[in-house]
C-alpha cells in the first residue's frame, strides 16, 4: 500500500469508546483553607524555599472549588463523555484518620451529581499525590499504617459516590510518589532516600490491592484500577553499558509496578540492584497486590532515552520538544501499548493522561496552540494504531482540561486545552479545545481548524 493510500485508510474507534479530559484536585481546586480542609504534603512542600520554581502554591490555583459549575459546563460543551478527577483526601478527612469533613464530602457530591446529570462519566482517583500532612508526620507512605488508613478512606468515598461513578483509580503514578517524592526529593514530601522510596512503592501497591479487595467485598459496581506513568525505554547507543542501563530503568519504571500486579512478584534484576534498599515484604503481601483489574490506566507523554554515562541530551534527537523539554514522540505510545499487550494479560486499557505543555499566549482573545493540536492528533492516531494491533484500549483522556498548578514547576507550565488567567480566573478555550470538540462532533481526525478541513484526508473516525 502506498503512503498516500495508507494515509487515506479509515480507522475506527469502538462505538462505546470513552473520550475525556482530566484534572487533579490539588492542581485546580484551590480552597486550600476553606470549609475545614486540612493541609496536604503538597501544601507543606510549597512552603519550602526553592521547592517550587515560581515560589507559588495551590491555595487558590484555578479556584475550581468555587468555579466548579462553570468548569463542568466547559467540559460538557467540549462534547466529551468522561471526566477524570481526583478527590482531595485532606478535604474530606483533614488528618487522614478519624473525623470526616461533611463540607468536603458535600462538595464532591455536588460535582458528581452535576456530571451525572450531564451524562458525563466520572472517573475518580482516590490518591493524586495530596496525602494529608498529618499522616506524613507519622511517616506517610513509608509507614505501613498509612496503607490501612487509605483503605478506610477509599471505602468511605466509594460508599458516598460510587453509585454515580464510572471508575475508581486507587493511585495516580505511584512511581512519581515513590521516586520523585522520596528518592530524588524534587516532589513532596521532599525525602531523598532510596530505601524509603522502595518501601513507599511497596506500600502504595499493597494499599491498592487491599482497597480493591475491600471495595469488591462491599459489591462496589464502579470499575476499579490503577494508573501508571509509563514510557518506552530506548538506549542512547548500542553499547552493552547503555543496553544494561536501559533494561534496569525499564525495570524500575514499568516492571516494578506491572510485575507485582500481573505476576505477583517484583522483578529479580531490580531486587538485585536495590540490595539492602529492597522493600520489606510480608508473606501475604504479593497475593494482596495481585488483584484482578477492571482497567489499567496509562499516562503517556514521551519516550525515555537512557545513557550509562548520565542524563541524555534531549536536543540530540532533533525532534520537536514541549515546554517541559520532552520529545514529541507519538509512535512511542503505540510501541509501549503493543509491548505491554505482549508481555502481560492486560484488562481494558485507559489512556488516562496524554498532553503537552507549550508557551501559550492570548492574542486578541484567542490562543493559537497549533503545536498542541498537532500533538493530540498524532497521539490519537498512534492510539488507533495500537488498537489495530489488538491492544484493548477503551478510553482516552486529554491532560489537561485547563492550565493549572504544575507541581514543582508552579504556574510556569501550561498543559491545558483551556487557558486560565490566574488573576481573573477567566477561562478561554484554546484552539486545541476547539479542535478536540470538532473531532468529537465530526468524528474525523482533522489536521487543523481551517475552512478546508472537510477536504482533508480522514485518517481516523469515531465508530457509528
Amino acid at each position: 500500500m502506498s503512503d498516500l493510500n495508507n494515509a487515506m485508510r479509515i480507522k475506527k474507534f469502538p462505538k462505546d469508546f470513552i473520550w475525556g479530559v482530566a484534572t487533579a484536585a490539588f492542581q485546580i481546586e484551590g480552597g486550600g483553607r476553606s470549609d475545614g480542609k486540612g493541609p496536604s504534603i503538597w501544601d507543606r512542600f510549597c512552603e519550602q524555599p526553592g521547592a517550587i520554581a515560581d515560589a507559588s502554591n495551590g491555595l487558590v490555583a484555578c479556584d475550581h472549588y468555587n468555579n466548579w459549575q462553570d468548569d463542568i459546563q466547559i467540559i460538557s460543551d467540549l462534547g466529551v463523555n468522561a471526566y477524570r478527577m481526583s478527590i482531595s483526601w485532606p478535604r474530606v478527612q483533614p488528618t487522614g484518620k478519624g473525623a470526616w469533613n461533611s463540607k468536603g464530602l458535600d462538595f464532591y457530591d455536588r460535582v458528581i451529581d452535576a456530571l451525572f446529570e450531564k451524562n458525563i462519566a466520572a472517573s475518580v482517583t482516590f490518591n493524586h499525590w495530596d496525602l494529608p500532612d498529618a499522616l506524613q508526620q507519622m511517616g506517610g507512605w513509608a509507614n505501613r499504617e498509612t496503607v490501612h488508613r487509605f483503605v478506610d478512606y477509599a471505602q468511605t468515598v466509594a460508599s458516598r459516590l460510587g453509585d454515580r461513578v464510572q471508575s475508581f483509580t486507587t493511585h495516580n503514578e505511584p512511581w512519581v510518589i515513590a521516586h520523585l517524592g522520596h528518592e530524588t526529593g524534587i516532589f513532596a514530601p521532599g525525602i531523598k532516600h532510596r530505601g524509603v522510596a522502595t518501601q513507599v512503592s511497596h506500600h502504595l501497591l499493597l494499599s491498592h490491592g487491599l482497597a480493591l479487595q475491600a471495595l469488591r467485598a462491599e459489591r462496589q459496581t464502579a470499575k476499579l484500577g490503577i494508573v501508571l506513568n509509563l514510557a518506552p525505554m530506548h538506549s542512547a547507543t548500542e553499547s552493552t553499558e547503555d543496553k544494561q542501563k536501559t533494561k534496569l530503568e525499564d525495570g524500575r519504571l514499568l516492571r516494578w509496578y506491572m510485575d507485582p500486579i500481573f505476576k505477583g512478584k517484583y522483578p529479580a534484576d531490580v531486587l538485585d540492584f536495590l540490595g539492602s534498599d529492597a522493600p520489606q515484604v510480608e508473606s501475604s503481601d504479593m497475593a494482596h497486590i495481585q488483584q484482578p483489574l477492571d482497567f489499567l490506566g496509562v499516562n503517556y507523554y514521551s519516550r525515555s532515552v537512557v545513557s550509562a554515562a548520565g542524563p541524555w541530551d534531549v536536543q540530540k534527537s532533533g525532534l520537536p520538544l514541549t515546554d517541559m523539554q520532552w520529545e514529541v514522540y507519538p509512535q512511542g505510545l503505540t510501541e509501549l501499548l503493543v509491548r505491554m499487550h505482549h508481555d502481560y494479560p492486560l484488562p481494558a486499557v485507559y489512556i488516562t493522561e496524554n498532553g503537552a505543555a507549550f508557551k501559550d499566549k492570548i492574542v486578541n482573545g484567542s490562543v493559537h496552540d497549533k503545536n498542541r493540536v498537532d500533538y493530540l492528533q498524532q497521539h490519537i492516531r498512534a492510539l488507533s494504531d495500537a488498537i489495530e494491533q489488538g491492544v484493548p484500549v477503551e478510553a482516552y483522556m486529554v491532560w489537561s482540561l485547563m492550565d493549572n498548578f504544575e507541581w514543582a514547576s508552579g504556574y510556569e507550565k501550561r498543559f491545558g486545552i483551556v487557558h486560565v488567567d490566574y488573576e481573573t480566573q477567566n477561562r478561554v478555550l484554546k484552539d486545541s479545545a476547539l479542535w478536540y470538540r470538532e473531532f468529537l462532533k465530526q468524528g474525523t481526525l482533522l489536521p487543523g481548524l481551517n475552512s478546508n478541513r472537510l477536504n482533508e484526508p480522514a485518517v481516523t473516525v469515531l465508530g457509528n
